[in-house]
């Protein structure tokens, strides 16, 4: 608070500690508890308040230090003391701001101060005041309304604390000596500003001699060299924190740290015993475990992986060794067949070894070991054993029933040495063809066999022990059915026709032939054709042997006619060059037709094949005179109906548009009634294509009288080469100017068959002469194509009588 110098000043009496601070010299003051019992000492000799006065140089900080305590007892603070103050109890002091009226209390008359209640500093370091003097009577201020702060001083009150606590903490194993393990920090809610309240040092109570602690740091290390986790895994360190730079009288606080010493690979894999034995029956199977062994080792995790290997080729040779993951065991599986008859027992030698070394240990020692396995092979009853794996036999066919194929030997492989019987695995619904000698193994036929039929035989030969016959083996038998020359051969497709042209000329080959033989390579490659010799010297055709196993039919004449025969036969012989020589007869059909060259096949016309189906020439003219009745009635039908059609116009007083409905059929192309379709066919060649068909008689004369003379073209058209878009658009023209015309749309269709037809026009209007052709060209009509097939045949038949 602010003190005024002179009469009239407010001043404190500091009744426990006044601090004064000299900015220039800096003042020094006496500890409080010092202080506390020196004041207390002027009290108790009836010594009046001191008045203290800044003096000149002095700078008055207006603040009362006062010690912390817990207690519930009245501590007195301190006295405020106005000059105006005579004794006589006219002045009043008051006190405000923080903590007045509850936990700091003044008297109004004397001015001294209380705390009612205790004080923490580390919840509230220091208050602020306002403190005034006031007429009693007059409630008048006598002084300004003066500040001042009461600062609460920290005790040690309050021991260190491991905020954190407890710990736990990880050190490799046989770590050198220092190895930090872990740091631990402890806490101090004293003021570190004052005094040693808040200076820790940390110590071990427990975990010695294996760890250590730095006083300072709080650092845990390693103190013993070789911890070895085998031995002792877990360790409980307990460390200790006291303030007051920890002497006597510090508090302190402790805490707990659980340190584990992880593994690592210091630990070479031990087996058990360095002997084993075990027993294994022969009759294990391939690629099966047969035994396993463990290698123990004291380390964890990778740092016990072991790798297990037969490092003898005795053992290797029969038996291989793996390790499985899950229990660290190595298991032993056979890799070839045991046989008791010819090796008993074999020895392995097991070698283990860690796969992760490391090499900070390698002082250790080899981190591997090794074990000898003795396998002892047990005798057991074994089924019988074929000589080989499979057998392949062969045999004639049409041997007869009986005949040895071959024979198959199985032994017991046991030391007693049992009798064997063979049989044949008879399956289902398959006929027998061979038996087997029960005693001496022997196979032999059934019945001949037919190499044709089947060329391979596959049988399952079964042996079984005469002392247990449920001890069972089989073994696949082959049985190859070999080929005797038996097939006479046949010509090939002796079924299918040959075609005879009848333009066919003497010389001329027909058609070749081949054969087939159902013999095998070696008795049916080669063979030889001839006409059948009992048969007389055949005057139409002769048959060439190509000596290349084909034959060629040759006409000896020209000119085969259908209407005369249509169908010859020709015997054909063929020999195959099998030992013996066989030969078969096949009789060829020669159809004689019509041809037409198309490419290089020669195919017959549809009147050859209906000839061939049974109707003579008469039947066919009485059909086709048929036909031709038919549809002469039908076309005088047509007409009749068409020349009573009504007239387009109903009415002549009804110039309304009307719509017309036909029910008749119209005719087609052939229906020239109802408009010409010559224009269009052949346009060069038609002069009245102008005129139109359902116009009048008086119109029709009328625009007839407008053409030229007979023969001469409309000046209007010229339509050789004109295009028929242009030609209908032509006549739609004139369709529209015409006025001769009926009041109604009319329908006129053109067709036109265009220039693009293979076969052209036969029309001779289009011919840009007339007259006959000469004798030269009339050779050529073969090449004319199909339109002029018939005439060419006519021609030649009528040059041929003229020849002749």
């Amino acid at each position: 608070m602010r003190i005024a110098g002179g009469t009239g000043g407010l001043y404190p009496v500091l009744v426990v500690f006044l601090c004064f601070i000299q900015r220039a010299h800096g003042a020094s003051h006496h500890p409080p508890t010092r202080a506390l019992a020196r004041n207390q000492s002027k009290l108790a000799n009836g010594e009046t308040e001191v008045h203290h006065r800044p003096k000149r140089g002095w700078i008055w900080n207006q603040f009362f230090v006062l010690e912390e305590h817990m207690g519930t007892e009245e501590q007195y603070v301190g006295k405020l003391h106005s000059n105006s103050d005579k004794g006589d109890g006219t002045v009043r002091y008051i006190l405000s701001g923080e903590g007045a009226g509850t936990i700091f209390l003044i008297n109004e008359v004397t001015g001294d101060i209380h705390a009612t209640m205790s004080l923490d500093r580390e919840k509230k370091s220091h208050y602020v005041l306002h403190a005034q003097a006031l007429d009693r009577h007059t409630e008048e201020a006598l002084e300004p309304k003066s500040e001042f702060i009461i600062k609460v001083q920290d005790i040690n009150d309050n021991a260190p604390q491991f905020p954190d606590g407890p710990f736990a903490a990880t050190v490799p194993e046989m770590s050198d000596v220092g190895t930090s393990v872990l740091q631990v920090t402890a806490t101090d809610a004293d003021d570190p500003t004052y005094g040693n309240s808040a200076r820790i040092v940390y110590s071990i109570l427990q975990g010695q001699p294996y760890f250590s602690v730095d006083p300072k740091t709080g650092t845990i290390r390693t103190a013993l060299a070789n911890m070895d986790r085998e031995a002792r895994e877990h360790y409980i360190v307990v460390i200790q924190a006291k303030d007051m730079a920890g002497q006597v009288g510090g508090l302190s606080g402790s805490t707990v740290v659980n340190v584990t010493l992880t593994d690592v690979n210091d630990n070479p894999p031990k087996f058990p015993q360095k002997n084993y034995q075990q027993y294994v029956p022969e009759s294990a199977q391939v690629g099966k475990p047969v035994g396993k062994i463990k290698a123990n080792d004291d380390d964890l995790g990778v740092n016990a992986d072991t790798k297990y290997s037969i490092i003898n080729s005795e053992g290797a040779n029969m038996f291989s060794i793996g390790t499985d993951k899950d229990t660290k065991e190595g298991i032993i599986t056979l890799k070839k067949p045991l046989n008791y008859e010819r090796k008993k027992t074999y020895t392995l030698h097991i070698e283990g070894t860690n796969t992760h070394t490391d090499p900070r240990f390698s002082y250790l020692g080899s981190f591997k070991d090794m074990a000898m396995l003795k396998i002892t092979v047990g005798d057991v009853d074994e089924a019988p054993v074929f000589s080989l794996d499979y057998y392949i036999m062969d045999v004639y066919e049409n041997s007869p029933a009986g005949t040895e194929v071959g024979a198959v030997t199985a032994r017991d492989p046991d030391s007693r040495n049992s009798p064997v019987r063979y049989y044949v695995d008879k399956k289902e619904a398959e006929p027998i063809y061979f038996r087997i000698d029960e005693i001496s193994g022997t196979i032999r036929t059934t019945q001949p066999l037919d190499r044709e039929d089947t060329a391979w035989h596959n049988i399952t030969v079964m042996a079984s022990e005469v002392d247990n016959p449920g001890l069972l083996s089989s073994i696949p038998v082959t049985v190859q059915v070999l080929d005797v020359n038996d097939n006479a051969p046949q010509v090939a497709a002796a079924d299918e026709e040959v075609v005879v042209c009848e333009g066919t000329r003497a010389g001329q080959v027909i058609q070749t032939i081949g054969a087939v033989d159902k013999d095998d390579f070696a008795n049916g490659q080669r063979f030889s054709f001839a006409l059948a010799s009992q048969m007389p010297v055949n005057p139409n055709f002769t048959l060439k042997d190509n000596e290349d196993s084909t034959a060629s039919i040759v006409a000896r004449r020209r000119r085969f006619n259908h209407l005369t025969q249509e169908m010859y036969e020709l015997p054909v012989v063929v020999w195959d060059s099998g030992e013996p020589s066989l030969s078969g007869t096949s009789t060829l059909t020669l159809h004689v037709c019509p041809c037409q060259r198309h490419g290089k096949i020669r195919m017959c016309q549809g009147e050859a094949f209906l000839s061939s189906a049974g109707l003579s020439t008469g039947a066919l003219v009485a059909i086709l005179l048929c036909i031709v009745i038919l549809l002469a009635i039908v076309v005088l039908f047509v007409t009749l109906k068409r020349s009573k059609k009504e007239p387009l116009i109903i009415s002549e007083e009804d110039i309304r548009e009307n719509v017309v409905t036909y029910d008749d059929e119209g005719g087609g192309e052939e229906d020239t009634e109802a408009f010409d379709i010559i224009a269009l066919r052949n346009p060069a060649a038609a002069e009245e294509l102008k005129f139109r068909r359902d116009v009048r008689p008086e119109a029709r004369r009328l625009c007839g009288g407008a053409a030229g003379p007979r023969g001469q073209r409309s000046p209007s058209l010229h339509l050789d080469e004109v295009d028929v878009h242009e030609f209908i658009k032509q006549r739609l023209v004139e369709a529209n100017m015409d006025t001769s015309g009926p009041p109604y749309d009319s329908l006129q269709t053109y067709a036109y068959e265009g220039q693009g037809s293979p076969t052209g026009s036969i029309s001779p209007l289009d011919s840009p002469g007339t007259g006959a052709r000469s004798e030269e060209d009339s050779h050529d009509l073969d090449g004319w194509g199909p339109q002029f097939q018939r005439l060419a045949e006519i021609y030649a038949e009528a040059q041929l009588n003229v020849n002749t």
